[in-house]
C-alpha cells in the first residue's frame, strides 16, 4: 500500500510522452502498488481504477502511520495560535525541506499553531555558508560559517492532519487592537486573559509573546507583555512586561482560586535555562496588577522580572 500526496493526479495507461487518462488521485488517498518501473508505479484504487503514477507522487505506509502517530501523540497539545495559509504548502513529518510528506495545507486554509522549531535552509548546490563578517580579507574567519537558518511551526489543519510547514508560510492571526504595539519585534502568540467591560462592550484583555524579528533564534519567545484595558481611557496600557527570557512552547493559559482575590486568569511560561533544564512560571492577572505565583520554597527572582503600568506605546508607521 502506497498514499497520494499530490494534491490530485491522473493515472496514465503508459509510460511514454502520449498516454491516456485511466483515473485520478487526491492527496491521501490509499492506492495499492502493483509494479514499479524507474520513476513511475502501476497503482489500483480502492475505486478499481488501474494506472500508472510518478512515484515522487506516492509515500509508503511507514510514513502514513508516522503521520498518523504524530497526529496521536500532538491529539492534547495545546493550541499557541491560529493561523492562515498564504499559499498552498507541504505538511512535513519533520521540520525540514527535504522529510516525507502527505497532506497539504491549500491557501487560505485555517491551521492551529502548536509548536515552532529551526532548521538549516537548504543552499544551492555549490555554494557554502557565508563566513562571519569581520573578518579580514585572505585571512579565515573566527569561526566556522554559520548556515542560514529557518523556522518552523508545527501546526494542525481543519482536517486533524498534524505536521511541520514553513513558518513564513502562515500569517499568525495578531489581534489589530495590539498588533500596533510590536514595536518592531515579531509577535509569536496572542492569549486572551479575560474580559473587562466597558459601556457596552466586552473588551479582551491579552498576554502577547514577542521575539526577535529573524529566523533561528535559540528562543520561541524573549519577551511576554500583558495589556489590561483602560476602561476610563479607553485604551490598552501594558500592566506587565518581563524580557530577556528563553522562552519554550507551549505556554497555558487557565483560571483559578485565590483566597483573598476571587477567581483570576493565570497564565504559565515555560523558560530554559544556561543547562537546558525547562522551568515553569506562573503569574496572576489581578487588574492591572500581574504578580508571580510563588510554589512553596520557590525563591522570586528579582534580577527578570521588570513591571510597568506606563502606557503601551504606539508603533510609530
Amino acid at each position: 500500500m502506497a498514499y497520494v500526496s499530490a494534491p490530485q493526479a491522473f493515472l496514465r495507461d503508459q509510460v511514454a510522452a502520449v498516454y491516456n487518462k485511466t483515473g485520478s488521485v487526491k492527496n491521501g488517498e490509499a492506492v495499492q502498488v502493483l509494479a514499479r518501473d524507474r520513476r513511475f508505479a502501476r497503482v489500483r484504487t480502492s475505486a478499481g481504477a488501474e494506472g500508472w503514477l510518478e512515484q515522487r507522487y506516492l509515500v509508503s505506509q511507514e510514513s502514513y502511520d508516522a503521520c498518523q502517530k504524530l497526529a496521536e501523540q500532538m491529539r492534547d497539545q495545546p493550541v499557541q495560535a491560529t493561523g492562515v495559509a498564504h499559499n498552498q504548502t507541504n505538511i512535513h513529518l519533520e521540520p525540514q525541506r527535504d522529510a516525507d510528506h502527505l497532506y497539504q495545507v491549500d491557501q487560505g486554509a485555517k491551521v492551529s499553531v502548536l509548536k515552532r522549531a529551526s532548521s538549516p535552509k537548504p543552499l544551492p548546490a555549490g555554494q557554502a555558508p557565508s563566513a562571519k563578517s569581520g573578518a579580514r580579507k585572505g585571512q579565515p574567519a573566527e569561526t566556522e560559517p554559520a548556515a542560514p537558518m529557518e523556522d518552523w511551526w508545527l501546526v494542525r489543519d481543519e482536517a486533524g492532519h498534524v505536521g511541520w510547514v514553513l513558518a513564513r508560510m502562515i500569517d499568525v492571526d495578531i489581534p489589530i487592537e495590539i498588533a500596533q504595539y510590536s514595536e518592531g519585534q515579531r509577535t509569536v502568540a496572542a492569549f486572551v486573559l479575560d474580559h473587562v467591560t466597558d459601556g457596552e462592550k466586552q473588551v479582551p484583555q491579552y498576554l502577547v509573546l514577542f521575539s526577535e524579528n529573524k529566523d533561528g533564534m535559540p528562543f520561541d519567545y524573549n519577551q511576554i507583555r500583558v495589556f489590561t484595558w483602560n476602561v476610563r481611557r479607553h485604551r490598552y496600557e501594558t500592566a506587565y512586561r518581563e524580557h530577556g527570557l528563553n522562552g519554550v512552547l507551549p505556554v497555558t493559559v487557565s483560571h483559578e482560586t485565590f483566597d483573598k482575590e476571587g477567581d483570576l486568569p493565570v497564565f504559565v511560561v515555560r523558560v530554559k535555562d544556561e543547562a537546558g533544564n525547562v522551568t515553569e512560571r506562573k503569574y496572576k492577572l489581578n487588574t492591572p496588577i500581574v504578580r508571580r505565583v510563588l510554589a512553596p520554597g520557590e525563591q522570586k527572582e528579582a534580577a527578570v522580572t521588570h513591571r510597568t503600568s506606563t502606557r503601551a506605546r504606539k508603533k510609530k508607521h
